[in-house]
Order: C-alpha cells, then sequence, then structure tokens
C-alpha cells in the first residue's frame, strides 16, 4: 500500500485561497489515480477532484469546477490541492486518496489508501 499525509488546512475567511499538499510514499508506483474528497459534518463523503498519473486527465464535482485546480508532481510524489474563491459550504474535513486504476476514476469504492484528513473552515 501507498501511505498518504495531507497538509495546508487551516482556517480562511471566505473568498480566501488554500493549497491543500499530498505526500505519498511506498508503493508508489502501483497507483496511477490521485484524489481528493471531502466530509462535512453530519454529511457523507464526496469526491471533490481526481488526477491521472500523468496528470493530462483531471475531474472535478460540480460544486467546485472553476475554483479548485488539481495538479500533481510526480518526481516528488505530491498532488495539490490548489483552492480558490473559497466558500462556507467548502468547510470539510478534506481527504487524499489513491487508486490503483489505470486512466482516471471518480469512484471512492476504487481509491483504496487514504490519508488521515485535514480540516478546511471557512467562514463568512
Amino acid at each position: 500500500q501507498v501511505q498518504l499525509r495531507e497538509s495546508g488546512g487551516g482556517s480562511v475567511q471566505a473568498g480566501g485561497s488554500l493549497r491543500l499538499s499530498c505526500a505519498a510514499s511506498g508503493r508508489t508506483f502501483s497507483y496511477y489515480t490521485m484524489g481528493w474528497f471531502r466530509q462535512a459534518p453530519g454529511k457523507e463523503r464526496e469526491f471533490v477532484s481526481s488526477i491521472s498519473w500523468s496528470g493530462d486527465i483531471t475531474y472535478y464535482a460540480e460544486s467546485v469546477k472553476g475554483r479548485f485546480t488539481i495538479s500533481r508532481d510526480s518526481a516528488k510524489n505530491t498532488n495539490y490541492l490548489q483552492m480558490n474563491s473559497l466558500k462556507p459550504e467548502d468547510t470539510a474535513v478534506y481527504y487524499c486518496a489513491a487508486a490503483r486504476v489505470v486512466g482516471i476514476t471518480t469512484s471512492p469504492a476504487d481509491f483504496d489508501s487514504w490519508g488521515q484528513g485535514t480540516q478546511v473552515t471557512v467562514s463568512s
């Protein structure tokens, strides 16, 4: 398995920005798709964004499209989630995840390695 560690969460005001990072270690060569999910209090975990191993395919949830950007630096085994124009409804614990899927996926069931999560709080 691959170990994932998120960083970069915090508290910002609405309209602000944060960049989340996810560093992978271990059997990283087995994992092709990296993704971000989030879970707000009292809600189910939801897909945010994912990126293929090559970085040329990305998917975004409709709620974050145009505001969030996912990217990856394969040489560093790190992927990033740049979050701009943050809204209070973006408040959640954000989880990095890895899937052994060639290409791209958005299904949580395909992701078998998860980070511990990082809190993002957006105040109005």
